[in-house]
């Protein structure tokens, strides 16, 4: 029967501190990596850009700023760019049909990073699925871009002075306007010193202290005004405050509107006056006749337009009735003369 052979110390210890070196370089990996976990703990996604802005393989990959995985490969599609990343299975959840890839960058100037918005509605992306893609607000290559913008309008802007277009342009290469405005400033300061002098209603106004208090006097009265109206004193403040005042007024402005409808039925004398068309017509003819009979007095036809035009008729017509008078006052002054009446019998 062969003899066993028992380890020795040395050997023993040789295998521990194997052991304890491969635990160590472990751990150093796993620390190193951040956050990214062991790869049974990642699965790949992926998303695609048309510019890439120089993201390289390794670039962090971000979910509302936190750090959770690495870009495994940058590969051309096409005009694109196709971006495969890693991230730790425990934002599964949070990254979904919903959420958008844009591209940031860990700092102003430093490298790119690909930043996913979280997502809790939706539905996970598997594996190697990709991630829509969206435009990162106020990335570096935005403001470059409106930089580069504002600096061709602002040398547009000057160009255009120079030339003299619109009205800074004709300010500055405009004699003529220059002189105006000159003019005007000039103006606007002879205004300014009459006004210091006291001059005008604006200059009395602020150099004379009694048509200041005359003002403060007029609006104190206008003031009172205004309480007086609000506390319904007088006929506006009646309307305004009365409920009475204002039902009865409400009732007259019912009736006439009653009344204008009755007119528009031609309910009525002036209802038919205004609606019926026959009415209207005799009205018309009778007006017409009248002006005639006017015409023709005007004229002196007739008895009365003689009387009307010949002055001598009437004088015969008031010497009639004055001597028809005098008669009537002889009788009532003397009947017995007048009224002598005889009766005889068979």
């Amino acid at each position: 029967m062969p003899r066993t052979r028992s380890l020795a110390w040395s050997e023993l210890k040789v295998g521990v501190l194997t052991i304890v070196a491969i635990v160590i370089a472990a751990v150093l990996i796993f620390t190193l990596t951040g956050t990214k976990g062991f790869f049974w703990q990642r699965y790949s996604l992926k998303t695609r850009f048309p510019n890439v802005a120089g993201l390289a393989k390794g670039s962090p990959v971000r979910v509302a700023g936190v750090e959770v995985g690495s870009v495994t490969d940058v590969a051309f599609a096409g005009t694109e760019v196709d971006v495969s990343f890693e991230v730790t299975k425990e934002v599964r959840p949070r990254i979904t049909d919903q959420s958008i890839a844009t591209l940031g960058s860990v700092s102003l100037l430093g490298e790119s990073a690909v930043d996913i918005t979280p997502a809790t509605s939706g539905t996970p992306i598997p594996d190697y699925g990709y991630v829509k893609t969206g435009r990162a607000k106020g990335s570096l290559a935005d403001v470059s871009e409106q930089v580069t913008t504002g600096v061709e309008e602002i040398t547009a802007l000057v160009k255009d002075v120079r030339a003299g277009r619109g009205t800074v342009g004709k300010l500055m290469t405009d004699e003529r306007l220059y002189a105006e405005l000159e003019a005007f400033a000039a103006s606007a300061n002879g205004v300014t010193d009459a006004i210091k002098r006291g001059r005008g209603t604006i200059g009395r106004l602020v150099n004379d202290r009694h048509a200041a208090d005359s003002l403060e006097a007029a609006l104190k009265n206008l003031d009172e005004l205004t309480r007086r109206i609000n506390a319904g004193q007088g006929s506006i403040g009646k309307l305004l405050k009365d409920d009475a005042f204002a039902e009865s007024l409400n009732g007259a402005t019912t009736n006439l509107r009653d009344l204008t409808a009755r007119l528009n039925r031609g309910d009525g004398t002036a209802g038919k006056l205004v609606t019926d068309p026959a009415l209207y017509n005799k009205l018309n003819s009778v007006t017409e006749r009248l002006d005639q009979l006017v015409s023709r007095l005007n004229e002196g036809e007739g008895t009365v337009g003689q009387l009307l035009k010949d002055q001598r008729l009437y004088e015969n017509m008031n010497a009639a009735i004055t001597d028809f008078r005098a008669m009537i006052t002889a009788i009532k002054n003397d009947p017995k003369r007048y009224l002598n009446v005889k009766v005889s019998i068979f």
